[in-house]
């Protein structure tokens, strides 16, 4: 296996703790002995035994993004330790290797994509079918789409004002290049959403290729492609490095849209409903922390080092506290829908966006005839797991688990009618 096929693994801080063996042999191995040394009767491995997981042992792989942040900072703060997880923390080089190894049984929960359990559910793009699950929303906000800075002397700030120029190398045979990060994830509906409200249809008028977000960047600087779509820091590095510029972030195209979910195989949480809710309990408490803005250099501080992002500390941070410099001479924006990770019920796993995601795939022709849109996102979306967490916690929750959503082309979303959906856009794949 290569160098960058290979996992690489941060295992869980060591406490100095004394070992269970040891003691049992100092209290005598007595329930006096456990009261005396000022822990309650069966306390193990910081959970009671009636709530101890059954799995405590999880391998949580995530993607070099900043929105792999809460399941890092659970793991370092050791609030995975808290509630009876042994955490080992495995970066990998791209989502398909986010989804084979999940669906493998070698990370037993992992940082993925939006659409990546309904198409591995499904067994599109070449997945194999693996039911999955979404019990768990990461993260809301924070990608972007960055061009390359030639197209900022252009003028092109929008997809109506880049159309010509598509056009155009279409003509000449030489159709310009865009990248997203993996067919059914959110950069590559961000990107196709983008294009077709100005009129570019993404599979016919341009070359749309797969690109992991790390090496985003690095593809751009050699002049591989036009324009791309991923999360950050990907978009700042650009910038940072002069070498392109954000025409869009996501939130502009969809305010508080969902991003990155808490993936698990349904097969693992249907044997594992303990280890399920011991996961969660800590994913929640980190995204509390991550929110608070005074922890957010913390965070970036942690999340930058080689292990987990590898990337400076500054670029990270900046749109992370909602500081974005778009390189294209605006001036540097305070935005307000900058990434969340707890606050406007960022966690709460929505059916609706379920059903958008579906969508999206027959808009595109991803699906030939109309998905079962109730059965599946009944499925693979897991709003009950959330919610009997939430509840222990005292957290509130919406009423129900569907709404209505407008994005910035002002199509409105009805999730109760996503076929018509599907078919309303001018620029769609719909047989």
């Amino acid at each position: 296996m290569s160098m960058t096929g290979r996992r690489q693994t941060r295992e869980r801080p060591r406490m100095n703790t004394i070992a269970r063996r040891d003691f049992l042999k100092i209290s005598g191995g007595s329930a006096l002995g456990l009261l005396l040394a000022g822990l309650p009767r069966g306390w193990v491995g910081g959970a009671y035994a009636a709530d101890a997981p059954e799995t405590p042992k999880i391998r949580f792989g995530i993607i070099a993004l900043t929105d792999c942040s809460s399941i890092v900072m659970a793991h370092e703060l050791g609030l995975f330790r808290k509630y009876g997880i042994d955490s080992t923390i495995s970066k990998e080089a791209s989502w398909a290797v986010i989804r084979d190894r999940l669906s493998l049984g070698e990370n037993q929960a992992t940082h993925m994509l939006y659409g990546m359990p309904y198409a591995s559910t499904m067994g599109l793009f070449g997945s194999p079918k693996k039911p999955m699950i979404i019990p768990f929303v990461i993260n809301r906000n924070g990608q972007g789409i960055t061009l390359k800075k030639e197209l900022v002397a252009k003028g092109v700030r929008t997809p109506q004002a880049l159309k010509p120029m598509v056009d155009e190398a279409k003509k000449k045979g030489q159709p310009m290049t865009f990248a997203m990060t993996f067919p059914p994830g959110t950069h590559a509906m961000w990107m196709r959403y983008w294009l077709g409200a100005g009129g570019i249809n993404p599979d016919k008028d341009i070359s749309l290729i797969t690109i992991p977000p790390p090496q985003m960047v690095a593809n751009m600087k050699v002049g591989k492609m036009d324009g791309y779509c991923v999360g950050e820091p990907w978009n700042a590095r650009a910038v940072f490095d002069k070498i392109g510029y954000t025409v869009i972030s996501s939130q502009r195209i969809w305010k508080d849209h969902p991003e990155k979910v808490l993936g698990m195989a349904e097969e693992f949480a249907e044997k594992n409903p303990k280890t399920v809710r011991a996961i969660l309990r800590a994913m929640i408490e980190a995204s509390r922390y991550i929110d608070k803005m005074e922890n957010r250099e913390k965070v970036a501080k942690i999340v930058s080092r080689p292990q987990y992002i590898n990337t400076a500390k500054e670029v990270i941070l900046s749109r992370l506290q909602g500081k974005y410099d778009y390189g294209d001479g605006r001036p540097i924006e305070q935005d307000p829908l900058y990434m969340t990770f707890y606050v406007r019920r960022t966690n709460f796993p929505w059916k609706s966006h379920g059903v958008w995601w579906l969508s999206q795939f027959r808009r595109w022709g991803m699906v030939s005839e109309p998905p079962d849109y109730k059965g599946l996102v009944n499925r693979v979306h897991r709003p009950d797991l959330f919610k009997q967490v939430a509840k222990e916690m005292g957290l509130s929750l919406p009423d129900g688990d569907y709404k209505k959503e407008v994005l910035f082309d002002g199509v409105p979303f009805n999730p109760h009618k996503p076929e018509e959906y599907a078919k309303s856009f001018p620029v769609n794949n719909v047989a």
